[in-house]
């Protein structure tokens, strides 16, 4: 039993360890937000609520602009899904590594379901597949563990800054950053270049819509795009 926990504990250690380069994009990424929400009307409590219960980045981004341009709540609302729509993907492709784990422990994964730990869990479990559940669970919480702090404490410190912060600081060089981290590596098999293709694809030819409605069509496309050539590669196999 000792020489379990003992494992299990190195094992989210690893996963600290490889999530805490995060912080360099995930400090500027919560302290813009912190900045843009301050900027738009938000008080510090509505900042943070935003914040710890949505942890969401881009869904959080997109829903204040669009509140500052005084958009339909109905818009806010779709475009807030279809941004996170991929979160309901990373879930499938984690269900068989810890679909195992006890309720409460999935509950805590799929609250702390960010991209930065999906993308570096899914391909430690991919690479050792033979890992119990318990080490995966470690695992994956110590990926998160370096990340969720800095979100919130930098948002925090965003919110408070305000406008205080100079433009020239350019911190939203975060934003693309962070999803080139972890999209990048994930980019191995075809369905997955085609779906990155396509939404770029649309995304870019679709731009000049109101209210983002690019990204919920850009999304879908993306997927059922990935779905069908992963459908027809099996079928092939």
């Amino acid at each position: 039993m000792g020489a379990d926990m003992s494992i299990t504990g190195k094992t989210y250690w690893r996963g600290f360890r490889d999530g805490a380069p995060f912080i360099l994009v995930i400090a500027p990424f919560g302290l813009l937000f912190g900045v843009v929400a301050a900027e738009a009307g938000f008080n510090l409590l509505e900042t943070m609520s935003m914040t710890v219960l949505v942890i969401a980045g881009a869904a959080q981004f997109a829903a204040v602009q669009m509140l500052t341009d005084n958009a339909p709540v109905v818009v806010i609302v779709l475009t807030g899904l279809a941004i996170n729509l991929r979160m309901a993907m990373y879930s499938a492709s984690l269900t068989p590594h810890l679909g195992k784990a006890p309720f409460w422990q999935r509950g805590f994964i799929a609250y702390f379901m960010v991209d930065q730990a999906y993308g570096v869990s899914i391909v430690k479990f991919e690479v050792e597949p033979e890992m119990p559940v318990p080490q995966k669970v470690a695992y994956y919480f110590g990926v998160i563990s370096p990340i969720a702090p800095m979100w919130y404490g930098f948002t925090l410190l965003g919110a408070l800054a305000g406008s205080a912060i100079p433009e020239e600081y350019a911190l939203d060089f975060a934003i693309p950053i962070t999803f080139l981290a972890m999209v990048a590596p994930a980019l191995r098999s075809l369905p997955h270049v085609a779906a990155a293709v396509v939404s770029v694809v649309v995304s870019l030819a679709l731009s000049w819509m109101p209210y983002n409605l690019w990204l919920m069509i850009a999304a879908v496309l993306a997927m059922m795009t990935g779905a069908w050539i992963e459908k027809r590669l099996e079928a092939r196999a």
